[in-house]
Formats: C-alpha cells, structure tokens, sequence
C-alpha cells in the first residue's frame, strides 16, 4: 500500500498529533474513543509521529476531549434530529464517521483547502447529508453559504487558541449572528497552558503558536452565548479508569498550582436567553 506523504507546517501540522493520539487510543486495552478510523489514517500517512510527543497518557486526554464533545453533539442531535452540524477546523478528525448521524442532519466539515484535499485522499465520505467547504475559519465568506434554516451545532476542537481574541470572537458573534438557535462546543486553554505552549511537543516541533486562552468561561458571554457546561480536561471522570502509567501524571498536574485551570471543555448555548428554551 502506498502512503501518503505529509508536509504540513505550523498549525495545521499539529492536527497531526490528535490523529495519532485517536489511533493510540483505538489500540489501548481500554479504549476510550474507538477511533479505529484514525488507526487506518495513521498507517496510510508517511509521516515521523514521534515529532508529535504523543504517548499514553496524551493519547488518552486527546481521546476523552473528543469523546466528551462527542456526547455533547449526539445529544444536540437527539434533541434536534433535523439540525445542521458545523464541524470546524475538522483536519483528519473522523466525529462525523464515529456518530454517523441520521439521514435528517445535514453535516459540513470546513478546513483549509490543503487540509480538505489531504482528507479527501485519506478518509472515506461519510453517508447522509454530508459536504466539506475548503476555507479557513476565519474567513467570513463561507459562512453565508450555509443554510440558516435549521438549530445548529458548532464545533470546534483544537482550533481556539491558535486564533487571537478577536478572531475567536468574531467567529463566535457570525455564527449567533447567523442561526436562531444552537450550541456552541469548543475546548480551550487556559493562560497558563498559553505560557507554557513551548513544553508541548506537537507545538514546539510544528512551529506552530498558540495565542488565545481562556480563564473565566463566563467571560465570554458577553458575545452572545451562555455557559451551560464546563469541564475542566484534568478533572474529566474518565481519568478515575486510566491505567496508573497515564492516571498518575494528570492527577499530579492537576494538583500543581495553575494548572488544574490548563484546559477545559465547554458547552454553550444561543440564544443566551435566561429562561429556558423551547424546543
């Protein structure tokens, strides 16, 4: 079989090593995410995955990020069965395969054209009402192009601290701007794992640079939203069931001063009404 090679650099790169923490998990004796599609990406790309630094123990904290926001979208969609999804800055991530949501949900994939192209070679289309649209995020173009008709879903994972402030809250405002009703589920990092960014393998090797963090989730309601969950990444439950090799490194990190606060999962929801919501 012929593999694909890769040459990708800065952030796009990095996108490489939640690839490989998906296919490290797939393998574990207690997989968390059951991503053997990206076990099968993996062997398909001629690429050094030892430049990532991803082990065990990342392997299993990229897997529970995922699975969590996996939750998150399968209950939007329970609750809106006709919705439309927008995963962004989807890079080689396989959720619309691992959900394979029903034939009344519309679903599109947006990255850039380079990544689109590599994704297109290496993954399967998924069945339903499935497009991708080669654009980078920040483009405001392509999201005029989306339907407005239906409650939607964002998600958005590895992508906000890459951005400035300002280009993550004018993401944020097109898309409230946009749909009527929706959800917004994205992770972040913290300030201190902005500092930090040189100790983290697939940043460093990548050259890539992050430049966003988020410390009070409630900061940024202002632009429209409303928390309604907040998951700190070294508190998930998921943890309590790791092997002692991956379990002990996250339970010392989150003890150490700043850096329970490292990165968290978050849930928000538009219109930022404060009563309830119909459905």
């Amino acid at each position: 079989m012929d593999r694909e090679k890769v040459d990708l650099t800065g952030a796009p790169e990095t996108m490489l090593a939640t690839l490989y923490g998906r296919a490290l998990d797939s393998r574990a004796a207690k997989s968390i995410l059951h991503d053997s599609a990206a076990a099968d990406a993996v062997a398909r790309i001629e690429y050094d995955f030892r430049k990532t630094g991803v082990n065990a123990a990342t392997a299993a904290g990229i897997a529970m990020r995922a699975k969590h926001l996996d939750n998150w979208t399968s209950g939007f969609l329970q609750e809106n069965p006709t919705a439309t999804v927008l995963h962004l800055a989807c890079g080689l991530d396989t959720r619309a395969h691992r959900l394979a949501p029903g034939d009344g949900v519309r679903w599109i994939d947006v990255d850039y054209p380079d990544v689109v192209a590599l994704r297109q070679r290496l993954l399967p289309t998924p069945s339903g009402d499935y497009r991708v649209v080669a654009s980078s995020v920040t483009d405001a173009a392509w999201l005029e192009e989306v339907p407005a008709d239906r409650p939607t879903v964002v998600v958005f994972e590895g992508l906000t601290m890459y951005l400035t402030g300002q280009e993550v809250q004018s993401l944020v405002e097109r898309v409230v701007g946009r749909f009527a009703r929706g959800e917004l589920l994205f992770d972040v990092y913290g300030t201190t794992g902005i500092r930090l960014q040189k100790l983290v393998p697939a940043v460093r090797n990548a050259g890539a640079t992050l430049r966003w963090g988020l410390d009070d989730p409630h900061a940024i309601e202002r632009w429209g939203v409303r928390l309604v969950e907040d998951l700190r990444s070294l508190d998930l439950p998921e943890i309590a069931d790791l092997p002692a090799a991956s379990r002990i490194p996250l339970r010392v990190m989150a003890k150490l001063p700043g850096f329970r606060d490292v990165g968290r999962i978050l849930r928000y929801r538009f219109p930022a009404l404060s009563q309830p919501e119909q459905n």
